[in-house]
């Protein structure tokens, strides 16, 4: 009888401690219950993103990417942001995709505009700039300059 009271303490308190994680690592992970609102950006390469990366402002956490898809009509990626319902943006708002450093993952920046009309929940940002693929861009001038180098030789 003894052994078991342990054992069901020890069960409880083990419960107990993966509640406190859970609540720990949802609190810190930036996650809110309330997500604010929704619109969607259409990007030609959306590399580097996914479902819960930040959504930033003047480097400021103001939203995630809350979903993506692909557009089959078009073949472009179809990203959706919850953005912060304090956070209103004009209708010529722009939507960025930057890389987080050197070796880190991609955000959203958006820049907001001047109209004084906002674009509604649902609605649609319309200037967007896609991911820059900074390994193609090394590759183009780490080839680039050889090629230039082999024709400079052969002359």
């Amino acid at each position: 009888m003894h052994r078991n009271v342990i054992e069901t303490v020890m069960g409880a308190v083990v419960l107990l401690v993966a509640i406190a994680f859970v609540v720990f690592a949802f609190r810190t992970s930036g996650i809110s219950a309330s997500g604010g609102y929704s619109v969607e950006a259409v990007f030609n390469d959306a590399s580097g993103l996914a479902v819960g990366t930040d959504v930033r402002m003047a480097g400021v956490k103001v939203g995630t990417v809350a979903g993506q898809s692909l557009d089959t009509e078009t073949y472009q990626a179809r990203i959706v942001l919850r953005i912060d319902e304090s956070i209103k943006l004009p209708t010529d708002s722009s939507a960025r995709i930057l890389p987080d450093g050197l070796l880190g993952g991609n955000f959203v920046s958006l820049e907001p505009g001047a109209e004084e009309d906002l674009i509604p929940a649902g609605g649609r940002i319309e200037f967007t700039q896609s991911a820059i693929n900074v390994v193609e861009l090394l590759g183009r001038f780490i080839f680039g300059s050889a090629e230039s180098d082999d024709s400079a030789t052969q002359k």
